[in-house]
């Protein structure tokens, strides 16, 4: 069982940045792929990033060259450090973990789920 603490939501203006934490309890997080969600009130749950065992990496289009996901196993530990966000980029954001590897990485369901940071984007 993993338990996952997402932090680093809050309040910025167009163009600004954030850096997202997740922290995983346990000790085989390197085992896990992660992964980073987001919701809007009213919308679907997407996929944003996700980064694999072996750190590859993989992005929703609307993000990619603006969000970055890292992790460091040490730590426990995955970031998503997001950078020029829009205020699309507006919703909840959560962490997640996965431990089967069944599936694509943006579609595959994952095993953990946090409790979600807000991220909000407005002028």
């Amino acid at each position: 069982q993993v338990q996952l603490v997402e932090s680093g939501g809050g309040l910025v203006h167009p163009g600004g940045s954030l850096r997202l934490s997740c922290v995983a309890s346990g000790r085989t997080f390197s085992r896990y792929s992660m992964g980073w969600f987001r919701q809007a009130p009213g919308k679907e749950r997407e996929f944003v990033a996700a980064i694999t065992r072996t750190q590859s990496t993989y992005y929703l289009d609307s993000v990619k060259g603006r969000f970055t996901i890292s992790r460091a196993n040490l730590k426990n530990t995955v970031y998503l450090q997001m950078n020029s966000l829009k205020p699309e980029d507006t919703a909840v954001y959560y962490c997640a973990a996965d431990e089967k590897s069944v599936g694509t990485i943006w579609s595959r369901e994952y095993d953990y789920w946090g409790q979600g940071t807000q991220v909000t984007v407005s002028s």
